[in-house]
């Protein structure tokens, strides 16, 4: 999730999201899906915006990816915030049970 700052027009919040798209497609980044949340009100003020678009992009891929995204936006002038979480996606039922049955023997 990133916030881009609200002074910016439509055309300007379009481009950046597909700038960070292409660049993780760029990086290898598979089942990429962005969702554009909008202008809302921050909780705090933040280099002295009250409100900011707020953009969820979940995608698959390495640490590589998210390396070189946190310092893009980290250098943009775009983005006033952003956090990158890791999902642990759990494991199936079929994954799990090879598992089991070692742990048994």
């Amino acid at each position: 999730m990133y916030i881009l700052r609200p002074d910016q027009g439509d055309e300007v919040v379009d481009g950046t999201i597909a700038k960070y798209e292409n660049f993780l497609r760029e990086q290898g980044v598979e089942d990429i899906q962005v969702q554009h949340r909008g202008k809302r009100r921050l909780a705090y003020e933040i280099n002295k915006h009250r409100d900011g678009v707020y953009v969820q992009m979940n995608y698959k891929g390495g640490g590589h990816a998210v390396a070189g995204l946190e310092r893009a936006m980290r250098l943009s002038e775009e983005v006033i915030r952003y956090l990158t979480i890791k999902h642990e996606v759990p494991k199936s039922e079929s994954e799990a049970e090879p598992e089991a049955v070692e742990a048994e023997a």
